[in-house]
């Protein structure tokens, strides 16, 4: 596993878990990774590698959840010929690949209690024996796993095995979500933003303004690093006007056309339903931008906006919001409008 994204970050809660990896790192003991999806597990797992006497043998990574419960074992522990229906030749299994090295175990507590037993005897002896096969396999790994779950709670319902987990859990390195390391969302914020400055081809990096800068550092961030390197590269690839990126649009499925669900649609009417009373016409307004239809519409639509605007104090982000529009498609039926400099 060779990954180009560098561990970032410089709070203290996050310092103190690298710190704690890269001490564990030199020894050859099992380490568990735990953390909120999107909070790095995967680099950490790579970091425990790269500082250990290990480095320069293989990291195989294999992600538990990945596969059906039917084949786990298979990839863990290979199979061999004809040992089940579609196995036409032997195969090495992830232990065998990662003989000498480290095996990364991703979402460790999805593995079935069959799996966790033979992976209990492949750490405790040092023994792997492939589907199909009566002949134990010696491999020396090091494993390094990871999970978003509190595998002790898993151990208290009976899904997972505690002997397993007194195994796996001789350290344990606990990451931080990002909204308990505030002081590293700019910081992070200004790396992904360059590199996809530098990707997309921009000469000099912006920068951000101060409503983009707001909108990250109040979130909450639920999917941590992963959402906000997503949400900073979407902001600068979309930024097409001079000065410093100053539009964040945090949920990108947010639209007033979005789909209806089953549960949002109108409920049908009743077959045998009374007749809907006869609605009284509705007065036809006038507006001063013509007689047709269009002009009608368009003069229409910038006395909402202009009464939008004037409500909401002339901020802009706000008066999308309580329209149901994005901060972009506002911009936009402003600028239409001529309206883009009102309030100013």
């Amino acid at each position: 596993m060779e990954r180009a994204t560098q561990v970032i970050g410089q709070s203290g809660a996050f310092l103190d878990a690298l710190e704690r990896a890269s001490r564990a790192a030199a020894l050859d003991r099992p380490v568990l990774v735990i953390g909120e999806r999107g909070t790095g597990k995967e680099l950490v797992a790579e970091r425990l590698h790269r500082l250990s006497p290990r480095w320069d043998q293989p990291l195989i990574v294999m992600n538990c959840a990945a596969l059906p419960e039917t084949l786990i074992e298979a990839e863990l522990f290979g199979h061999e010929s004809g040992a089940f229906t579609g196995a036409t030749k032997a195969r090495a299994g992830r232990f065998e690949e990662a003989h000498r090295g480290t095996l990364f175990l991703d979402e460790l507590g999805t593995l079935s209690m069959a799996a966790q037993e033979r992976l209990l005897r492949a750490v405790e002896y040092g023994e792997v024996t492939r589907i199909g096969s009566s002949r134990p396999l010696n491999v020396d790994v090091r494993i390094v796993a990871a999970t978003n779950e509190h595998l002790p709670d898993k151990v208290d319902k009976g899904t997972f095995r505690a002997d397993l987990l007194d195994r796996l859990s001789f350290e344990v390195v606990t990451l931080p979500p990002l909204r308990a390391r505030r002081g590293d969302i700019e910081v992070l914020a200004e790396f992904f933003g360059r590199r996809m400055a530098s990707e997309i081809g921009l000469v000099d990096w912006p920068g951000w303004g101060p409503n983009a800068l707001d909108a990250l550092l109040t979130y909450d961030w639920p999917g941590n690093v992963r959402e906000l390197r997503n949400v900073v590269e979407r902001a600068v690839y979309r930024w097409e006007r001079d000065g410093p990126v100053d539009s964040i649009e945090i949920d990108p499925f947010k639209s007033p056309f979005r789909p209806r669900t089953a549960a949002q649609a109108p409920a049908a009417a009743p077959i045998e339903a009374a007749p809907a009373p006869v609605a009284e016409a509705v007065p036809v307004a006038t507006f001063d931008g013509g007689t047709d239809f269009k002009s009608r519409v368009n003069a229409f639509e910038r006395q909402v906006l202009s009464r939008a605007l004037a409500e909401h104090r002339y901020n802009q982000r706000s008066t999308a919001e309580a329209l149901g529009l994005t901060y972009d498609q506002l911009r936009h039926a402003l600028k239409r409008h001529e309206l883009l400099g009102a309030g100013g």
